[in-house]
């Protein structure tokens, strides 16, 4: 956890930053920050077991790994795999949640056209593939067309 810094502890005379504090700020900034899910950390949530995971899971998504935990881990397994031949991997399975065994993996997601390429994080946890890869795009209105409107039906005549 990073350090309280006050405002009065860090600011000298006139507002002035002191050598010494400013030489524990930028020590405090090069700390990476640990990544962790519901009070545990990454690392020890890859160690646990697919429905060991479901615990510390919202209940929709818990409902749903322990439904279906052989799939999920059929699906860990198969990246393993693919990236140990350095293949891509590819998925029409939308419906995977997302477990911290898969964080780290870069995805291709089919979002019904094509394979929305997606690197998993670990704030995705608990979610589902198909929320990042969206199936319909931003419709970009252009100019209407020769007879959509009465005056440009003149013309086309």
């Amino acid at each position: 956890m990073l350090p309280q810094v006050r405002e009065s502890d860090t600011l000298g005379r006139a507002g002035q930053v002191t050598g010494d504090k400013m030489a524990n700020e930028q020590e405090v900034e090069v700390r990476k920050k640990e990544q962790s899910y519901r009070g545990k950390t990454l690392e020890e949530l890859k160690t646990l077991d697919v429905r060991e995971i479901a615990k510390f899971l919202p209940s929709r998504s818990r409902r749903s790994v322990l439904r279906n935990f052989d799939t999920i881990q059929k699906f860990i397994k198969r990246c393993e795999k693919k990236t140990a031949k350095n293949k891509k991997i590819r998925t029409h399975q939308r419906d995977i949640i997302i477990v911290p065994q898969l964080v780290g993996y870069t995805i291709g997601i089919h979002n019904g056209k094509a394979f929305h390429e997606l690197s998993i994080t670990s704030e995705m946890i608990g979610h589902r593939l198909g929320e990042f890869a969206l199936p319909r795009g931003r419709v970009n209105h252009g100019a209407a067309g020769l007879g959509a409107t009465k005056s440009s039906r003149a013309q086309k005549k």
